[in-house]
């Protein structure tokens, strides 16, 4: 579901607005004090992608900030970016939570160059590669694989070909 917010731009004295889709569900991807440069290399590998914003930390207790913050005091606290007309937000705290494998991003792949161009942006992680799924250097894992893949699983001797595979190979199937 998608719905619109209009904010009036404070930056005009005419009514200017800027408008805003929201998703019914945003993906908040927590990192370890380098959220900016992540959605930085993010933005950077995704087409049609984009900041949209920043939020900043307080600069001091009297505004806020709590003992455990106080070496964000100013900094980047959330970034608010599209990765390919999707919204997500990235917060920037410390390393009490880090990603896992429970929760992943597919690709979906229009061909083989496709998936190879992903591949090679975002696999950084060679021994959390397996059968499409890789991890890029922020730890965020990720299932690159053909937009056909469930025609591809259908064909015999597929999941064999697909377990055997750290990089999907179309050829292969």
């Amino acid at each position: 579901m998608v719905g619109f917010c209009f904010e009036k731009n404070p930056h005009y004295s005419k009514k200017i607005y800027n408008v805003f889709v929201i998703q019914k569900i945003v993906p908040n991807l927590w990192f370890d004090g380098n959220a900016k440069e992540a959605v930085d290399f993010y933005v950077a590998v995704f087409p049609n992608s984009k900041i949209v914003s920043y939020s900043y930390y307080p600069k001091s207790k009297e505004e806020g900030l709590e003992d455990f913050q106080l070496s964000l005091a100013g900094e980047v606290l959330t970034v608010e970016f599209l990765l390919n007309g999707q919204h997500f937000t990235a917060i920037n705290a410390g390393p009490e939570f880090t990603f896992n494998e429970a929760v992943s991003f597919a690709i979906s792949c229009k061909d083989q160059e496709e998936i190879d161009y992903f591949w090679s942006k975002l696999s950084s992680v060679p021994e959390a590669e397996q059968c499409g799924w890789c991890k890029d250097k922020y730890g965020l894992s990720w299932q690159i694989v053909p937009k056909n893949i469930a025609e591809l699983m259908k064909r015999p001797g597929a999941f064999k070909t697909l377990m055997k595979q750290k990089k999907i190979q179309i050829a292969d199937y």
